[in-house]
């Protein structure tokens, strides 16, 4: 099919004998609520689909697009009832017998997550699925389905319910399992699991991912994962294909509590992240004592393109998440590039003998 470059595309818009652009803002004002910032970006999406209808794209160009927005839709709306309860996705083999010590461990990791107020986010299949699910209870559970003519049906604990979502595209049900992980649990698999972990590795060491804990749990003396980070550190590593700071993106862990344990612990002070425009902002649910600071500044000054690292307050810039205002925030202009040491300096920050005494 040849390119047509998005200029060509809006010129014709812009051409057409009906103010079509006139249109669309009138439309998304009467869908859109008065106060909404979102007005702007609703109008570009409507936008969007007008310029696909002009130039008439085919069928199944079209069809793709209603199915990805309807799915997209649908999550948001599903998933916004469980929005600030943070969330562990757990993959694994749909193929682990119920008594391999594998399938007893998943099972164990679904409750003791439960257990430390965390959701467990499967592909809502059997194996690693079932058992983290089993777990877990439905209150904690939520899964994401891929409708196959074959093979996968949901699991018992979620089939039916509101916790469940089904999704007739891969690469949608993908983005969901990343977007909605506060940390991932991987038990052993095949090529799915393997793919699910390489590629959460790829988006989180590239900065597309938000870093959260990444924790590889096999049976106590099992070699699945000691094997694959073998390979990792000996060819990726070694032939300078990844950093060796990346190796810290990931941990090995033998037992559900040490698994609930790494994620507990990466959330005892960090909260959460953001960038506002060249700044990256960490939000702290404890202040850093002034040595922690000069610590920062001394030991982790590559992470800064330029200047140093500084606590601040809630900035107007953030009004449009008011609940997290009372959050000490840790500013600097991040490289946006070692992602593998910003985790040391997250581990760093985590530890309590670095927090301001509480008021």
């Amino acid at each position: 099919m040849p390119y047509e470059s998005e200029d060509y595309l809006s010129r014709h818009f812009q051409i057409s004998s009906i103010d079509l652009n006139s249109k669309v803002a009138e439309l998304a004002q009467l869908a859109t609520p008065p106060d909404s910032p979102n007005l702007t970006l609703y109008q570009e999406m409507i936008t969007t689909i007008t310029r696909m209808a002009q130039a008439d794209r085919n069928r199944w160009d079209a069809k793709i697009m209603l199915q990805t927005l309807r799915e997209m839709e649908h999550a948001f709306s599903t998933l916004e009832q469980f929005k600030r309860r943070r969330k562990v996705t757990v993959f694994g083999s749909a193929r682990t017998p119920r008594e391999h010590p594998v399938y007893l461990l998943a099972r164990e990791l679904g409750a003791t997550l439960a257990k430390h107020d965390l959701m467990v986010v499967t592909g809502a299949g059997g194996g690693i699925m079932a058992a983290a699910h089993e777990g877990a209870g439905l209150e904690n559970s939520l899964g994401f389905n891929i409708t196959l003519p074959f093979e996968q049906g949901a699991n018992a604990t979620v089939q039916g319910t509101g916790n469940l979502l089904s999704f007739h595209f891969f690469f949608l049900r993908k983005l969901f399992f990343v977007k909605e992980a506060d940390g991932l649990v991987l038990c052993p698999g095949g090529f799915g699991t393997l793919d699910e972990a390489l590629e959460v590795l790829t988006l989180i060491q590239t900065g597309k991912s938000p870093l959260v804990p990444v924790v590889l749990l096999d049976q106590p003396g099992g070699t699945f994962w000691r094997s694959a980070m073998e390979f990792i550190a000996e060819q990726l590593q070694g032939n300078g294909y990844i950093l060796a700071s990346d190796m810290r993106l990931v941990r090995l862990v033998h037992s559900a509590e040490e698994a609930a344990q790494e994620i507990a612990q990466f959330y005892s002070n960090y909260h959460s992240s953001r960038w506002l425009k060249e700044r990256f902002v960490i939000r702290l649910n404890h202040g850093l004592s002034e040595a922690a600071m000069l610590q920062l500044n001394n030991e982790f000054r590559d992470l800064c393109k330029d200047g140093d690292f500084q606590q601040q307050a809630y900035c107007d810039s953030e009004r449009d998440e008011p609940e997290l205002c009372h959050l000490t925030r840790l500013a600097f202009n991040f490289n946006g590039r070692d992602h593998g040491r910003l985790r040391e300096l997250l581990d760093l920050i985590n530890q309590p003998q670095h927090w301001l005494a509480d008021r």
